[in-house]
């Protein structure tokens, strides 16, 4: 019998319990053995429930137990979080989470930590919720280099976009309709600046160069100011607009990481992706381009990635099964700014000052101001020609364009 201990019974753990209990046999078959759910803690009393005997506040009880051997971290943040994890690693514990902020800011550390007492960190849900994203990288692809990685994260910030493409809907409308829905928080910030992506796609691109790339250093762009004119122009020129997030490999480790709106041509599947569904794609050097689409979030999807961890954890108690992955020294981090590109331009002037500016534009309106795409730019034309641009109009959006492939820069 392997013990296991869920550290916080919010939505996820919740959800991590019922799917231990429910699917118990399958589960045991598949772990080599049965597991019990030794310890629920909570600061809450949950009156009635099926684990109020597994109780406990204190985590010193969770960490002295011999017979715990799994711990399940979905309390999320990185306080109580960071510190619990720490201590059940060093105590021979595996560790198994959901929590991406958590991830993003200490993975390098805590992926070491586990080495050093052989035991494991799993965070498969931290990324793609119920959808499996980092085990295809680590594993199936590990005999690439991945030169690219770039995918829809956030399902709301997709919800909220394919609102604005087909029903037109402000944005201020659209995210309304996302909170009814139970889509977006109260407080949707982390969703609409790109917090949330900025996280997840630091966790993969550290995954796939195997340095630390620091959360800290990925430039996060939200929607917070696209307009439902940006949304339709793109879509009468054949493109979809999606919150990508983005790494891109330069060098050995020169790396950039970075979220922002893009245009993606509807030949690109993941301009296809509508609602909350999500999907993500590796170019790897090898295979070439793998895409992953599914609707990963809400409690069971997550829940269901979580109990898989637990399974692999359960199979290998006293052997890392991920070792070097993601060392502590830092990548070398290019800002995005630094990489060129084509991009889209929403403004107030004419088109005559778009080609006068940016040479031979493609121009998708003059309605209430040129919108248009400009040719392939350097870095350095990009900051010349967008300056002169603005002393001549009023720029209301600029995305960059998605080009397929590494072409881009």
């Amino acid at each position: 019998m392997t013990g296991i201990a869920i550290l916080g019974m919010g939505v996820v753990g919740t959800g991590v319990y019922e799917t231990l209990e429910s699917n118990a046999e399958t589960i045991a078959r598949r772990s080599f053995g049965p597991l019990e759910v030794k310890y629920v803690l909570d600061l809450r009393d949950f009156p009635g429930a099926s684990f109020e005997d597994r109780l406990v506040r204190d985590f010193g009880v969770v960490e002295r137990d011999p017979e715990v051997k799994i711990v399940v971290e979905t309390m999320g943040g990185t306080t109580y979080a960071y510190d619990y994890t720490k201590r059940a690693l060093a105590a021979g514990k595996n560790v198994v989470t959901s929590n991406k902020e958590l991830v993003a800011a200490h993975g390098a550390e805590l992926i070491a930590l586990a080495e050093e007492h052989d035991v494991n960190y799993m965070f498969e849900a931290s990324v793609g919720g119920g959808a499996p994203v980092i085990r295809p990288l680590v594993s199936c692809m590990g005999a690439n280099v991945i030169e690219e990685i770039y995918g829809i994260l956030n399902g709301t910030t997709n919800f909220i976009l394919d609102r604005m493409e087909r029903g037109g809907a402000p944005l201020e409308e659209a995210l309304a309709e996302a909170q009814a829905l139970g889509y977006a928080e109260r407080d949707p910030s982390a969703d609409i600046e790109g917090l949330d992506p900025a996280r997840k796609i630091c966790i993969l691109g550290s995954l796939a160069c195997g340095y630390d790339i620091g959360v800290e250093n990925v430039r996060a762009e939200g929607i917070a100011g696209l307009r439902r004119e940006d949304v339709r122009h793109a879509a009468e020129a054949g493109y979809a607009v999606k919150l990508l997030a983005r790494y891109i490999r330069l060098g050995e480790r020169k790396v950039s990481a970075f979220v922002a709106p893009h245009l993606i041509p509807k030949s690109c599947i993941l301009a296809n992706v509508n609602g909350v569904f999500g999907g993500v794609t590796y170019i790897g050097n090898v295979v070439g381009e793998v895409d992953i689409l599914a609707a990963g979030a809400g409690k069971l999807p997550t829940a269901s990635a979580v109990a898989a961890d637990i399974i692999d954890a359960a199979r290998h108690l006293y052997k890392t099964r991920f070792r070097s992955v993601w060392s502590a020294e830092r990548a070398e981090y290019v800002p995005p700014e630094e990489i060129g590109g084509r991009f889209y331009v929403g403004s107030s002037g004419s088109a005559q000052d778009a080609r006068e500016v940016f040479g031979d534009v493609r121009l998708i309106s003059e309605e209430g101001g040129a919108a248009f795409i400009t040719p392939r730019l350097t870095p350095e034309e990009r900051r010349v020609k967008t300056a002169e641009y603005r002393r001549r109009a009023r720029v209301f959006s600029e995305m960059r364009v998605l080009e397929r492939g590494v072409d881009e820069w």
